[in-house]
Parts: C-alpha cells; structure tokens; sequence
C-alpha cells in the first residue's frame, strides 16, 4: 500500500469519526431538549379523559369540532349556575411543570369568570385556588391568592368574547416559595411586581389539582371552548398542541 492510500484512508477514517461523534452529539442534544408529556386529556377518549366533571348537566360539557382548532372540548355554564368545569390531575408539592392550552371564552354579562384554577382543598381557611385565570368585560387577568386567601393580581390584558388566546404557565408547588412564569399568546409576560417570576403560594392545604371551563354563578351564560391542556416537563412540549 503506497504511504499516498494510507494517508487517504486515514483522513476518510478520521472524517467519518468526526461525523459520527457530531451526529451523536446533536440526537443527544435533541433527546435532552425534547420534554415528557405528563398528563393531557384525549378528544378521542371523551370527558372520562378527565378525573371528573363538574356540570350541571351532562349534555354541558363534550367536544366540538371548531373550524381553527378542530376537536376541542366546550364548556356551557348556563345562566343561574354556579360552575362547568373540568378536574385534572392531583399535584404534589415541589413539583415543577408546565402546562400549556389555548381558549376562547363568552361571557353574555359583565362578570367574572373563573376559566382556570389551580385549586386546592379544603376551601376553607387556605388559599382556596392558589393561582387563577378569570375573565371579565373585555380583560382577562391573572391572580396568585396566597394563604390568607388574599388576592394578587399579577397580570392582565383587552381580550373579546369568541376569540382564541394562548396560555402558557410553569408553576413550581410551594406553600410560600411557590413561583409562577406566564406565556400569552406565545410571549413571556412581565408581571405587575417588574418580573418575569412571581414567588409566593401556589399550593396550600391536603390536595391541590387543576380546572378547566367556567365558575362564579351569574346571570348570563358563559362558554368556555379550550384545546386539550398539555402537563408536561418543557415549555415546547406543553405548547406543542396548543
């Protein structure tokens, strides 16, 4: 074998070591940046998908077809009822994640809607629903209750009935030293105090689990149309869906 070959085949040799060594660097890159879904409910499953529902009517909580989303679920909390809602998973406390899902909301009057609760039991005498979304006469607005049960609104923004918005939370469980990050509508919101992470309550009590759809009883109707929320341990996997 002349020197001239053996140089040649080293170098194809060394060439294909390289190519080996980037090829597993970035499918080692792709593995750890791709996250776990953890919980989400299926379209295809139907509302047992959910650990239950809270409607006063079977026949007021199902999936839609919608024309921009496709299979969604919706949730009718007519006039004079106090709520529709959904029930996700238990939490547990420290636990970090992220969930992910878009919604569009009706309020035929001028009050507040609870269309998502990070909730906790019991009610009484804890912080009740220690992160929650509600819409009211063109804002929707986010809230951190802490243990005394009082109120601090952190985030809000002109929003119209029958339109689509996208949220986004990463929530770390903590009595205290609980945090919160927001995405809307794709982009990470700065809250009220200055920052992008709120640390404060974001569980209380012996349970705590997640709601969808509609609370606080009034006099009109609300709708609560919304993809299937995605529990998931990365941003992008829980707004893959959404």
């Amino acid at each position: 074998m002349s020197l001239l070959s053996r140089h040649h085949r080293l170098a194809v040799g060394a060439l294909a070591l390289a190519t080996f060594a980037i090829s597993c660097s970035s499918a080692a890159a792709s593995t750890s940046a791709t996250g776990k879904v953890l919980w989400t409910p299926s379209t295809k499953t139907g509302p047992s998908s959910f650990l239950g529902i809270q409607c006063a009517s079977p026949s007021s909580f199902g999936v839609v077809k919608d024309p921009v989303k496709g299979n969604v679920w919706k949730a009718l909390q007519a006039a004079n009822q106090e709520r529709c809602e959904t029930v996700g998973p238990d939490l547990k406390q420290g636990d970090t994640f992220y969930l992910g899902w878009s919604s569009k909301v009706d309020v035929q009057d001028d009050q507040s809607r609870y269309v998502f609760q990070l909730k906790c039991s019991p009610s009484e005498g804890t912080a009740n629903h220690p992160i929650e979304i509600d819409i009211a006469n063109g804002r929707v607005r986010l809230q951190e209750w802490d243990t005394e049960h009082n109120a601090h609104p952190l985030w809000t923004a002109p929003v119209k009935n029958a339109e689509w918005h996208a949220y986004a939370l990463k929530i770390h469980l903590g009595r205290t030293d609980g945090t919160i990050d927001f995405w809307f509508d794709g982009k990470k919101q700065t809250f009220s105090t200055g920052s992008g992470t709120f640390k404060g309550t974001t569980w209380d009590g012996d349970r705590n689990y997640l709601k969808w759809g509609s609370y606080h009883q009034n006099q009109g109707d609300a709708t609560n149309t919304f993809t299937s929320p995605v529990m998931a341990t990365t941003l992008e996997t829980a707004t893959a869906g959404s």
